[in-house]
């Protein structure tokens, strides 16, 4: 029988074997007042203050207190694996390795060089995970894999809203791999996990360096070789520079410029790329659990109160669909006199709203899956029965959204809002078609999947390369229809000089010219240079832009674009 007090109360519960708490009774202790006050003519005890004992050798308790209070457990305590070991020389170097290349290759640009800081700091997790015991699994290596294809996106676009998709979501997978969770919470919470190791990782790493720096077979041998090799590629690459120019010219082109004047923005870099490969080598040793928490079910409806709102919903929702299956099919002139709009007008007040109604479906979908009924065989029918017919018919909701948004870009063109509006619509409706897929395989794979299909969504997003598909396609539009918003066009990236390239003069000179304007003159070093902006800097030597600033002001053909 275990013993519970309430801090600061007078009552004092046991609990039976039963697990329920029940009332017990306090035995009057001799020479100690009773309940009603001390005896008459007996003297009162003092009162023990804290950390002194009350005569017996058991400490007395805290003063203003009846019974100590429960210690604190600190933030995360729960989640928390084990401390790991001592950090590997193997790990060592590769955190090393990390930092000198962020130093001399991210000072430049992002591009190429992203991905090539980004693969020791992968070795460096991985030679901590090993010590540590932990052995890759599928996931983990396709959350790893995954991430290193996302940061391709940067070596390819010069545009910088794909790479930054790309590189936020190469980190969200980073931490997947890393921390190897399942659950909903997990997988949202999981890049928490490598913030909370920034400090921990430092500590980590600075006491395996000491611990090496104080043997006799530390990295005295290491660090010695490091500088004969330095000394040895200084003196005989300048020999060699001073012999030739052709391979002093090459040296120049291949090896990063590190001059003094970047001196304090590249130690800064240096800083950042240990410590960043520190933090994810010790979350790879000493994940933070976040699949320990769980999310209590919520109290299961009863079936009329629950499948009601459902069933009338779908009704709605199949009402609203025979309309669209009709307007689908070639009723648009027929709506359009009936409601009074124009034929953009039509589609642009569409769209945001069945996107919104898909969004609202999905927060839908999760309260009702919270609430639904459990009971059996028969509840489990109904709740795939009316969950299963929703989602049937948001994905109809889902497509009448991205024809409308197809409409509206063909009577206004397409830009960069329009086409994130619909990637993002097309991707609600993966997630739709996974959640269909889970009523009927189960949901264990679903937080997992939902998290792939994002990432494989972004990853074709930025291979696609939006700014090169809104030339493309808004080249072909003026081609058909005399109409073009050239200022929108020359605030694109390097990623449009190809179709832009197809345009007839002045139009061609003054959208290129403004873009190269913008990239200068000198180029940036190979490693931070992406191919989308070398094919531009090409297309501008072969055929430069000849257009005057006077005759640039006066060529859009659609100043009622957007």
């Amino acid at each position: 029988m275990a013993v519970a007090a309430d801090v600061g109360g007078d009552a004092v519960h046991t609990v039976g074997a039963s697990g329920e708490p029940q009332d017990a009774v306090q035995e009057p202790v001799p020479g100690q007042p009773g309940p009603e006050g001390p005896t008459p003519g007996q003297p009162v005890p003092e009162r023990p203050t804290p950390g002194r004992s009350t005569g017996n050798g058991v400490p007395g308790p805290r003063a203003g207190w009846d019974y100590p209070a429960p210690s604190h457990t600190p933030l995360l305590a729960d989640l928390r694996s084990a401390p790991p070991g001592p950090v590997r020389t193997a790990t060592l170097c590769a955190v090393l390795a990390t930092g000198v290349l962020s130093m001399l290759l991210l000072g430049d640009g992002l591009a190429l060089n992203l991905l090539i800081v980004a693969v020791p700091a992968a070795l460096a997790a991985h030679f901590a995970a090993r010590a540590a015991g932990r052995r890759p699994r599928p996931w983990s290596l396709a959350w790893a894999v995954g991430g290193l294809a996302l940061l391709v996106v940067p070596a390819l676009r010069d545009a910088g809203w794909p790479s930054f998709l790309a590189i936020v979501s190469a980190v969200a997978l980073g931490s997947l791999a890393l921390h190897g969770c399942r659950t909903w919470l997990g997988v949202l919470l999981s890049p928490l996990g490598i913030f909370d190791a920034v400090f921990s990782g430092v500590r980590w790493g600075w006491q395996g360096l000491r611990r090496r720096a104080g043997s006799a077979r530390g990295l005295g041998p290491v660090l010695r070789a490091v500088a004969m090799t330095a000394v040895l590629l200084l003196v005989f690459g300048a020999l060699f520079a001073g012999a030739d120019a052709a391979f002093a010219g090459l040296l120049g082109d291949l090896i990063p410029d590190a001059s003094i004047e970047g001196s304090p923005w590249r130690f800064l870099l240096l800083i950042v790329g240990v410590v960043g490969a520190l933090a994810a080598a010790h979350t790879a040793a000493a994940p933070v659990l976040w699949d320990r928490l769980v999310i209590k079910p919520g109290r299961a409806r009863a079936r009329v109160e629950w499948a009601l709102p459902l069933i009338v919903l779908n009704v709605l929702f199949a009402a609203f669909n025979a309309v669209q299956l009709a307007v689908l099919f070639g009723g648009y002139d027929a709506v359009l006199d009936k409601t009074g709009l124009t034929y953009s007008a039509y589609a642009r007040q569409g769209f945001w709203q069945l996107l919104l109604a898909t969004l609202l479906t999905l927060l839908v979908i999760v309260f009702a899956l919270r609430w639904a009924p459990r009971d059996g065989a028969g509840d489990r029918t109904l709740v795939r029965g009316v969950l299963g017919t929703l989602c049937a018919l948001t994905l109809v909701v889902v497509a009448s959204a991205v024809r409308r948004m197809d409409m509206y870009v063909e009577a206004y063109g397409l830009t960069r809002l329009r086409i994130s509006v619909v990637a993002g619509e097309l991707w609600l409706g993966v997630v739709i078609l996974l959640i269909m897929a889970a009523g009927i395989w189960g949901t264990r794979w679903l937080p997992r999947a939902v998290a792939a299909s994002a990432a494989a969504g972004v990853l074709a997003f930025g291979l696609l390369s939006p700014d090169a598909l809104i030339a493309e396609r808004n080249v072909q539009r003026y081609t058909e229809t005399g109409k073009l918003d050239l200022d929108y066009m020359r605030q694109l990236s390097a990623d449009a000089v190809p179709a832009l390239d197809k345009l007839p003069e002045p139009q061609r000179s003054c959208a290129i010219e403004a873009i190269m304007d913008r990239l200068g003159t000198e180029g940036r070093p190979w490693y931070a240079t992406s191919l989308g902006e070398s094919r531009a800097r090409r297309i501008a030597e072969e055929r430069p832009p000849t257009a005057s600033s006077g005759l640039c002001d006066g060529a859009s053909a659609d100043p009622a674009y957007g």
